[in-house]
Formats: structure tokens, sequence, C-alpha cells
């Protein structure tokens, strides 16, 4: 099927990204294997194309205007589900290693089916809860960058997200426009957890207001954190 995509690449455009035909052929093929999928399973509640260019793809890689990509950061994207931001950043940014973490496995089948019929590689993905997967030696304090647009508080968010990032690296929230309020109320917890507040960069798209909140892993996060599962959202620091 034929697509209009001059809106997508001016959009990119503008955050000074080019594609080439086939990392856009990679994100056609990944629009339709997510609407055909979401026939079946619930993935997005968007499927309108130009709304998933812009409520999902150009959301995703805009992350660049925050953190350089162009060099191969370890990355893993908590809370993927249908792959959101991880698939996107790894189709332009090929040099990022991604790990795509979600307690759903039948997402991360589906991821799968993505990652192979879009040839990507030095992508993977991982089963299980935060809580459990941020005890593990293998994926504790291993990444560069941990990324999440799960809806959830920042503070939650921290507890969930920091124990992955090594001491210098970042964790970076995707966010609606405000959230001043809940980058204060999350400060202490952020501190407890290693974790230092560099940034609330704002920004829009189309007429979303968008925001990103960088935090810096300043220190080593306490043994005693993240909390087993289910306490990080039920009861945030």
């Amino acid at each position: 099927m034929e697509y209009n995509t001059d809106h997508f690449l001016s959009m990119l455009a503008k955050m000074n990204i080019s594609l080439s035909d086939k990392q856009l052929q990679q994100f056609m093929t990944y629009y339709e294997m997510l609407i055909e999928k979401n026939k079946v399973m619930n993935l997005t509640a968007i499927t309108d194309f130009d709304e998933v260019v812009e409520k999902h793809f150009v959301d995703s890689v805009s992350l660049i205007q925050v953190v350089d990509l162009h060099h191969p950061l370890k990355v893993i994207d908590l809370g993927t589900g249908a792959g959101f931001p991880g698939i996107p950043l790894k189709i332009v940014f090929p040099e990022l290693n991604v790990v795509l973490a979600d307690s759903l496995n039948k997402r991360l089948v589906f991821l799968n089916e993505v990652i192979d019929a879009l040839g990507l590689t030095e992508i993977y993905t991982v089963h299980g809860r935060a809580e459990d997967l941020a005890r593990m030696p293998e994926y504790r304090e291993q990444f560069d960058l941990c990324v999440s647009r799960a809806v959830a508080n920042l503070s939650t968010l921290a507890e969930y997200c920091l124990p992955f990032v090594r001491l210098g690296g970042k964790f970076i929230s995707y966010k609606l426009g405000e959230c001043e309020n809940e980058v204060a109320a999350a400060k202490s917890a952020i501190f407890l957890l290693g974790g230092k507040v560099e940034d609330v960069y704002k920004f829009s798209i189309g007429e979303a207001q968008r925001a990103f909140i960088s935090l810096t892993k300043a220190n080593g996060t306490s043994k005693k954190y993240p909390r087993k599962a289910g306490m990080p959202s039920k009861n945030p620091l």
C-alpha cells in the first residue's frame, strides 16, 4: 500500500533527520504489522497513518533533541509495549544497541516478528517486570541510557528505571508538556535512587505539547531498590 510520507519526512527534517529508502520502508513495514496485529491484540488506540507517524514514530525519535544518538549506546526501553520508542530509535540510529523490556510476553512475540521482518540487529527483547529485571547482574547499572514512554508518575518511573543506568548514564522519561509539579514531587525519590534532575526539555509535535525529563545517574542505586513487585506504583517513594 502507498502512503503519503511527505509530512513524516518534513517533521524529521526539522530535527535534522533524513531517512534512507531502506529506513523509510522499515517504518512502513512496521506500521503495517502494527495495524494488522492490533486487530487481534491491543497495541495502540491510534491507527491512522498520519497519527501513528506523529504520535508514535516522530515522538519516539525526537529524543535526538536531548541526547546524541549517533554512536553505539547501550539503551533499554522499559515498558516498551508496541515497541515505542525503542524500534523507531533503532531504525533511525542503527548504531544503538537496544533492549526492549516488557512484562507481557505476547507483545514481545510481536516485536520479535517486527525485528525479523525489518532485518534489525543488535536489538533484543526481554520478558519480565522491571522490579525483577533490575536485580539481575546482566541488567543492573549496565546501560548508558534508559528510556520509557510508560504512563506512571516520575517517582515510580525513577525507581523502575534508574537501577538499570550506569554511573554517568541517563534515564529520560517521555512526558506530556506540563510536568514541573511532577518533577518537584519526585526530587527526593530521585536523589534517594542515585539520580539528579539534569533538564526538563519542552517541545511540541503538531498540536501536542511534549517534554523530556532527563535524569543523570550521579550515585549508585542502593540494593534495596527497586522494591518488590507492585510496590513502586502502589506506594511511590
